[in-house]
């Protein structure tokens, strides 16, 4: 089973490279090799390499940015996905389309499940609402998976990487206690997804580990899974910050699907922390 992997070099679409089953022929594509707010460029892509099915990874994640460049985040977030939908569904091809908890805007106290509407703050979010639009309109039998919070051994953008290079580099660390979620550990995210994969799932799917925490007591967590429990971290609240973009205070995710499904739960973060932390270099396929 061929199955191209968009944001191939990211940190899920490393995890999904490196964790895929004997049976999967991983294509992992960057933005050199795809650029998926091209339509052109999608369709020879889709065309050259003929996929079984294609995990859409890819996005502009960087949320304090695309305040700034609403096009740009909307023609990689939003025109991307329904390039790809348009795509796959007219050649039967499976698709799967990797979203976010900033799809919410926080309010609520319990848990986000699947048919709770969606309402962005940022426009991240936005283009990434806007994203799953565009995949259910233009191709039915896709399954939509929102996750959240990831961390992971490779790619960019990681959290736990960030807060122990920052430590190394003696940076003082200031942490919100004021934002809830679930972290996420992209390993477990990607045997997920490889377990979707071949059902018939369709529509939106939340997999996340479970439990929840706020960003200052999963640096605290962090920290004291990799020998630095006397490194002290100043709590402080989202607005001292004073960032762009605002993000929602509340998005741990839950599922009224799983229960009925074949997939089992994911394990408690604090677990996925671990082995995290006491993972080894990042090995299996090379590129």
């Amino acid at each position: 089973m061929r199955i191209l992997i968009t944001g191939g070099r990211g940190m899920l679409g490393s995890a999904l490279y490196r964790l895929a089953p004997a049976h999967v022929s991983p294509d992992p594509v960057g933005h050199y090799e795809l650029d998926v707010a091209s339509e052109a460029s999608v369709r020879a892509a889709i065309t050259e390499r003929e996929p079984d099915a294609v995990i859409h990874c890819a996005a502009w994640t960087a949320v304090d940015a695309c305040e700034k460049d609403v096009e740009r985040a909307f023609r990689v977030n939003a025109d991307g996905p329904k390039f790809l939908a348009r795509e796959t569904a007219k050649r039967g091809i499976r698709l799967v389309h990797i979203s976010t908890d900033f799809v919410f805007d926080g309010v609520k106290r319990t848990p986000y499940v699947e048919s709770d509407a969606t309402d962005p703050l940022s426009v991240y979010g936005r283009s990434k609402q806007a994203g799953e639009e565009n995949v259910i309109r233009s191709h039915p039998g896709a399954l939509i998976v929102r996750t959240s919070w990831t961390f992971g051994r490779e790619g960019d953008g990681d959290f736990v990487r960030s807060i122990l290079s920052a430590v190394r580099n003696g940076t003082k660390l200031r942490v919100v206690t004021d934002q809830v979620g679930s972290p996420t550990y992209v390993d477990d995210l990607a045997e997920a997804i490889y377990a979707l994969l071949p059902t018939e799932e369709t529509g939106v799917f939340h997999v996340a580990n479970t439990g929840e925490t706020d960003r200052y007591h999963f640096a605290r967590a962090v920290l004291d899974g990799s020998g630095y429990p006397n490194v002290p971290i100043d709590a402080i609240k989202a607005a001292e910050l004073k960032l762009p973009a605002p993000r929602p205070a509340y998005s741990t995710l839950g599922s009224e699907r799983l229960p009925i499904s074949s997939l089992a739960a994911l394990r408690d973060w604090r677990s996925a922390l671990h082995a995290r932390l006491t993972a080894g270099p990042a090995g299996g396929r090379e590129y």
